[in-house]
């Protein structure tokens, strides 16, 4: 019977090709249909003059998620990608003083911490024993659905509540163990994964930072765009059909079911439809208002988004071999970036930024003798209170010079290969809603059963995966997106299939001397 249904896919980011994966070895006639000419949407590989740069994401968090995915449709992960895990991690640079090389390894992790405050170095271990703790009480909910106000009774949810103490914020939850700020931003600038300040971010994810010590920050060879053009590849190999340069232009809804979609070239019918694309712009776009009940223009407006990011792509002559493959500036007025970012809507004039130096790891990415480096500024999401034609030119060279303070001077003058992209173009080129690159925010209002269901409850037949529904941003959870909505799918398809019901976590790998027994799950 399965073999006879139709699934279409719209849009070919991670959560879409892991649908894809995962629903051609269930049976099904997938086909994934791309507006642009390349997979990955912002996990996608951009070429020009020979150098190579991840789009969107640099960091290639908790593999196992997909390594599980692979592994249910008899492939390997780790031979089809070459994933090299990072040590040092990445160099936190403190404007107001100090530095950090972090690392995995425990005994060395906690003397770096001690020249930045010794009272706080003691306390790693207990940070770690705490999250290890919180991540395995809140795993299991990041693997299931949430649909309505009674899945809160969950008695797994319940019993994690106090742990995850959800009237806390990240860098309030954090003050129990640190009370230099510094050290605090080593262990909260990760909520910026979310889109997020670590002022108001939800105390749960402390255990982002927790997961890169416990698990490993990862690059895979050839950019995190390699990932998904192997995801790709695979599902090609399983017969699932993937059309690029295609875009959808509209979803056929019929007495309150989607059966089929337009795109620029025909008309596609399907039993199931994959939505895997910025929720709100896609809804907008995509589903008349009228058969929109929950999730309307309206309420769509009134929802919180991330912020966004301004990005520069770098094609430099030379490798700048002191810097560190990332690199995180953090300004001395950092909780000033916060405000400008989400509050006041405007552009910070000391930003904070990351810089990934991808080529210390992996020469693959430029010519022989050249580099790339990719620069990210958070900033505030599309707002009247700026004008980015008028002002990306003022703040690119705001850009250059803040680059200056990790030593990069005359950087301008050794550049082979620039691209911009401002929040303006996230919007307008790549389809994200207010060019709101994190999606809606995760604040505690718009998660769980308060985000969008995998299973769209205003059109019958319609999935969602990606960001902008639950468990929400970030590679590993969108990973976690598509198994959550497949089972949904092909639950509702009739199809059964044990292999793709939730699995137990997987104890960590030995790297250095980590503390404690491994724990497990899912993250961002």
């Amino acid at each position: 019977m399965s073999a006879n249904k139709k699934v279409v896919i719209v849009g070919a980011g991670p959560g879409g090709l892991a649908s894809a994966m995962l629903l051609a070895k269930a049976g099904l006639d997938v086909t994934v249909l791309e507006r642009r000419a390349a997979v990955g949407g912002r996990t996608s590989t951009m070429e020009a003059e020979r150098f190579r740069f991840d789009l969107g994401p640099t960091f290639f968090l908790y593999p196992q998620i997909l390594r599980e995915i692979f592994a249910a449709c008899g492939r390997s992960l780790d031979r089809e990608v070459e994933l090299k895990r990072l040590d040092p991690q990445y160099h936190l640079r403190f404007e107001e003083g100090g530095d950090l090389l972090a690392t995995p390894d425990v005994d060395r992790m906690k003397e770096r911490l001690a020249r930045l405050n010794g009272d706080d170095a003691g306390n790693l271990e207990a940070y770690l024993a705490d999250n290890r703790a919180k991540f395995k009480a809140f795993a299991p909910i990041l693997q299931q659905p949430f649909s309505k106000l009674t899945d809160l009774l969950n008695p797994k949810l319940l019993s994690a509540a106090l742990l995850v103490r959800p009237w806390l914020s990240v860098d309030s939850d954090l003050k129990r163990w640190f009370s230099d700020p510094r050290v605090r931003l080593a262990f909260t600038f990760q909520s910026k994964y979310l889109g997020m300040s670590p002022f108001t971010c939800p105390s749960l994810f402390t255990i982002l930072s927790f997961l890169e010590y416990e698990y490993g920050v990862f690059h895979p060879i050839g950019g995190c765009g390699a990932v998904s053009q192997a995801m790709a590849r695979v599902a090609g190999e399983m017969g699932v059909k993937i059309h690029l340069n295609e875009p959808v232009t509209s979803v056929r809804v019929e007495k309150g079911r989607a059966t089929g979609v337009a795109t620029t070239s025909g008309e596609w019918d399907a039993d199931a439809l994959v939505i895997n694309a910025d929720f709100a712009e896609a809804m907008r776009r995509l589903i008349p208002d009228q058969h929109r009940r929950r999730w309307t223009d309206r309420r769509i407006q009134k929802k919180k988004f991330s912020c966004s990011t301004f990005m520069m792509y770098l094609g430099i002559e030379g490798l700048e071999e002191d810097l560190a493959h990332h690199t995180i500036f953090l300004a001395r007025d950092y909780q000033q970036n916060i405000e400008d970012i989400d509050r006041r809507h405007v552009v910070s004039q000391n930003p904070s930024f990351y810089v990934q130096n991808a080529c210390v790891t992996d020469p693959t990415l430029a010519p022989t003798g050249q580099s790339t480096l990719y620069v990210l500024a958070p900033v505030t999401h599309q707002s009247p209170n700026v004008d980015w034609p008028s002002q990306t030119a003022t703040f690119r060279a705001l850009m250059y010079r803040q680059l200056e303070k990790i030593g990069l001077r005359d950087l301008e003058k050794r550049v082979r290969f620039e691209k911009v992209i401002t929040p303006r173009d996230w919007e307008h080129d790549h389809h994200i809603h207010r060019g709101a690159t994190f999606n809606l925010a995760h604040n505690l209002g718009q998660m769980l059963h308060r985000r969008p269901n995998n299973r769209f409850e205003d059109v019958r037949g319609v999935y969602l995966v990606g960001g902008g529904t639950h468990p929400g941003s970030g590679l590993p959870v969108i990973y976690e997106s598509a198994r959550i909505s497949s089972r949904l799918l092909l639950g509702d398809l009739g199809v059964r299939v044990g292999w793709l019901e939730p699995k137990p976590p997987e104890p960590q790998s030995p790297f250095g001397r980590l503390v404690g027994a491994a724990s497990h799950a899912a993250t961002l």
